[in-house]
């Protein structure tokens, strides 16, 4: 039987995430392959499939914005020109973006591209996998689990960790995977 491979990422010092929490955080997402490849082995579909599996995607999306270090939107990129067909400027959409995160609970606020309208979408998924919209494709994807900041910014520092996340990202990396969905 096929199983998932845990992935490794290449990640550099993050600004306000301490190594410590990257660390505990990656452990985390192995206990996701873990578990979605006991419950495949197991011959039964559980309910909790969608949970695990979804962690081990969400997280493997997560961790790839940061490789390779930060580097900035390129407004000449699909991605970007995608965004401004959606939302009046980056700003906008930022702005829109970091509100949804600061929402009260746990899960991932998820720009996502709906290939059937060819648009570009803000999603909140509850834990891992309740919300998420049916054919959309994850492009960005922000942890809002407890366990992504708690231990560098308390639980009072969820916008703190908003704005460091956005100056670690990979812009590349994220307008990589929406050239690669945009065009499928």
């Amino acid at each position: 039987m096929k199983t998932f491979e845990e992935k490794k990422f290449n990640i550099p010092k993050l600004k306000g995430i301490s190594d410590k929490t990257v660390e505990e955080h990656l452990k985390l997402y192995s206990g996701y392959v873990k578990n979605a490849n006991e419950i495949l082995s197991s011959g039964q579909f559980e309910r909790r499939f969608p949970f695990e599996f979804n962690g081990m995607r969400n997280h493997e999306l997560y961790f790839s914005h940061f490789e390779g270090g930060p580097q900035p939107v390129n407004p000449g990129s699909p991605l970007a020109l995608a965004g401004h067909e959606e939302w009046p400027s980056y700003e906008a959409w930022l702005n829109r973006f970091k509100n949804m995160a600061l929402t009260r609970g746990v899960g991932w606020a998820m720009l996502v591209w709906d290939p059937n309208s060819k648009r570009l979408l803000n999603n909140w998924v509850d834990e891992q996998h309740l919300g998420q919209l049916s054919a959309c494709v994850p492009i960005l994807a922000l942890d809002m689990w407890e366990h992504s900041f708690v231990a560098d910014y308390q639980p009072s520092g969820k916008k703190q960790y908003i704005e460091d996340f956005f100056a670690n990202l990979n812009w590349r990396q994220i307008e990589e995977n929406f050239a690669n969905v945009a065009r499928a």
